[in-house]
């Protein structure tokens, strides 16, 4: 009895052609817990694409995909100075984020040059380029990451642009520039400008995720306990708000179930929808991602480790102990204990 993630997967694959086919020369991503599939197995979809090229997070990441994935792996977080390598010896691209590290690359190492964008994130400066010692190094070329939101409506291809004219400026290669957050029309108009370079974008929630039709997450009924208005249970021995049943189901907070990161949050319905939210909080009212013929449940008190206690109302006909319930949970904060395509 698991936690499980139901893939249609000639859905969930013609979507990964459709996004391939819109973004040529797309690098897959795979990292943190794969999106919800594990990182194996997006290792084995991008062989199966064709990909001779995949984007890990980090260096451990990079050596676990390693033998599931023969091509060149592309680790996104920069290099520190110090940092024992890893990831498949000869394949794997590291990435540099200050013109001072690059000393301390081991010779032979191949790398791709962060660049500091609007972002603020981390990457070398304008001012940088010229210092850059890539000597005995393999430069396979230069990435910017780009936010996602513009709202002081700036071009993204203008700040590409300047990049792009600022490297080769300095003498640099532009061959291939690896890019996140980019539009495909604004791909496009990179491309017309300038033809001597390859533009990649490196793409994972909208190519595992894209199509949210396709994914489906279950959760299975370990108990079912019937309980009076009044009567005490759980942990902290709340009372009942009223007849009904608490569920006990799969997922808990090792899964990840419960657990939120926080939203930015845009408007006044949004902030108010939140605003309700946390004054429910205070009095123990907390809805599950949990659902049940139709209708998403309360927890009854917060997620246990790998159950959660669900109230279900009387007025509802309760499932039986084996029967699935439905849940909306994050992908990337999800573990989940099996993948079954369907």
């Amino acid at each position: 009895m698991t936690l499980s993630l139901s893939v249609e997967t000639a859905r969930w694959r013609a979507h990964q052609q459709s996004v391939l086919a819109e973004f040529p020369g797309l690098v897959p991503v795979a990292k943190g817990n794969g999106y919800g599939f594990g990182n194996i197995r997006l290792a084995a979809e991008a062989v199966r694409m064709g990909a001779g090229l995949l984007a890990v997070g980090t260096g451990a990441e990079a050596a676990e995909v390693g033998a599931a994935f023969p091509g060149d792996v592309l680790v996104l977080t920069p290099y520190r100075a110090g940092e024992p390598e890893a990831g498949p010896a000869g394949r794997t691209i590291r990435t540099v984020a200050h013109a001072e590290v690059l000393r301390s690359v081991p010779t032979g190492s191949r790398v791709v040059v962060e660049c500091m964008t609007t972002m603020r994130r981390h990457g070398i400066a304008p001012g940088d380029l010229g210092r850059l010692a890539l000597d005995g190094l393999v430069l396979e070329g230069f990435a910017l990451h780009l936010p996602l939101d513009r709202p002081d409506g700036s071009d993204p291809v203008a700040e590409v642009a300047q990049w792009v004219t600022a490297i080769a400026a300095a003498g640099l290669p532009v061959g291939t520039v690896f890019l996140s957050h980019l539009a495909s029309t604004d791909l496009g108009r990179l491309r017309q400008r300038f033809p001597g370079t390859a533009f990649r974008s490196r793409i994972g929630t909208r190519l595992w995720l894209g199509e949210v039709g396709a994914l489906q997450a279950r959760a299975t009924v370990l108990d079912v306990t019937p309980i009076a208005k009044g009567e005490r249970y759980g942990y902290r021995q709340h009372k009942a708000p009223s007849d009904g049943n608490l569920l006990v189901v799969t997922g808990g907070t090792a899964h990840g179930v419960g657990l939120e990161a926080p939203k930015y949050v845009h408007g006044v319905v949004p902030r108010a929808k939140g605003l309700a939210r946390a004054g429910l909080a205070t009095v123990n009212r907390t809805l599950s991602p949990y659902a049940w013929d139709g209708r998403q449940l309360w927890f009854a008190e917060p997620p246990h480790m790998q159950v959660s206690i669900l109230f279900l109302p009387s007025d509802s006909k309760p499932p039986a102990i084996g029967d699935e319930l439905s849940l909306n949970v994050r992908h990337t904060t999800t573990h989940f204990d099996r993948v079954a395509d369907r």
